[in-house]
């Protein structure tokens, strides 16, 4: 793959000295590495010109096309320092095939698997020093496409940017894994039947915005949203999927249906929750199924999963009406059970029967 690449090393790397420092404390998506990758698209060209490069300015026209119209999808998934000091990433293929369906979605041109693969390990190759070696910090990976083409008609795009940047990040819960407060949003929702709710696009996360920010308001750490035509069904959070823990061990999620997105971890945990006895329900969960079943102790735990935080638990729901708490308001058995075991498998330190760590380095 790496011939497909022109490598163009960054002639001003940041130095050892300073790159370490920053290391010692990245944060999240603050420090960026010293190179990214880029491929364009034009109709009836084809992908093309795919570089490693010195990370910098995107040059954009004023009318270019993804500024008035949106057409921008994103991923996001971490490469992991294993204990032999190699590098292993975890279900990128995933994100790639998500990466495809977003792009058909939003009526993008879609960027081969076999690309978005070798771009990822191309910028993990180059810079592999920038990983960070400490408990649970990574290189997180931002894959992402834009309309390029300048134009202002209403219309797909016929001009593409791919790019990968990288970000070393810590661990996301400083001082250790504890659970959110989540404010249901009545007025707010993030996505309707037909809509984009299954693509990662950017527009999504907007939406999200004003609610967080309403959810701060409340003294709250995330949103829930719930859905567009009966505003009574869960649906996800600003940017993970929820499950609840019932009484009998049965892990109960909302079902794919176009509205939120299929998350990679999401997937991750019910197999492994599958592969230890438990039953998996994807159904509609109502906000009085939730409320009822935590104040009967029917609902023993409820958490949410993504790529960044892996898996959190939640402690407590407010709403308009009213607030309850899930159990004692502590991180549950399964929940730290699941997150040990995904965290397990991509750190190399449990058996992966799955395949999903794939070794680069």
């Amino acid at each position: 793959m790496g011939d497909l690449f022109e490598i163009h090393p960054n002639p001003h790397p940041v130095a050892r000295a300073e790159r370490e420092a920053l290391l010692a404390n990245p944060g999240f998506g603050r420090v960026f590495t010293d190179h990214m990758v880029t491929i364009k698209y034009a109709e009836g060209k084809g992908w093309y010109d795919a570089r490693v490069e010195a990370r910098g300015p995107l040059p954009l026209d004023p009318a270019t096309a993804v500024l008035h119209y949106a057409q921008e999808i994103f991923e996001g998934l971490k490469a992991y320092k294993l204990a032999d000091g190699g590098v292993s990433l975890f279900r990128a293929d995933a994100n790639a095939a998500r990466f495809v369906d977003s792009a058909q979605r939003m009526a993008m041109a879609p960027l081969p698997p076999e690309l978005f693969l070798g771009a990822i390990r191309e910028l993990v190759t180059i810079d592999r020093d920038w990983i960070p070696g400490t408990e649970e910090a990574s290189l997180y990976l931002r894959p992402f496409q834009i309309a390029s083409e300048v134009f202002l008609g209403v219309r797909p795009a016929k001009e593409y940017i791919f790019c990968v940047i990288a970000s070393p990040v810590g661990a996301y819960f400083t001082g250790g894994v504890k659970p959110v407060s989540l404010w249901v949003s009545s007025e707010y929702t993030r996505a309707a039947p037909g809509g984009t709710g299954a693509a990662k696009c950017g527009g999504n996360y907007a939406a999200s915005l004003a609610p967080m920010l309403e959810a701060a308001e409340k003294g709250c750490d995330q949103v829930v949203f719930l859905d567009a035509v009966e505003r009574k069904y869960v649906d996800e959070l600003g940017g993970m999927n929820v499950f609840l823990v019932l009484d009998d061990g049965t892990l109960v999620t909302p079902p794919l249906t176009g509205t939120i997105l299929p998350g990679i971890t999401r997937d991750s945990l019910m197999t492994l929750a599958r592969a230890d006895g438990r039953v998996i329900e994807e159904r509609p969960i109502s906000m009085d199924e939730w409320r009822d079943g935590a104040l009967s102790g029917r609902v023993v735990e409820s958490f949410a999963c993504g790529t960044a935080a892996v898996v959190t638990p939640i402690g407590t729901i407010r709403s308009e009406a009213g607030d309850f708490t899930i159990a004692d308001g502590g991180t549950g058995p399964v929940t730290a059970e699941l997150r040990k075991r995904i965290l397990d498998i991509q750190w190399g330190r449990a058996a992966d029967p799955y395949g999903w760590s794939a070794r680069i380095l």
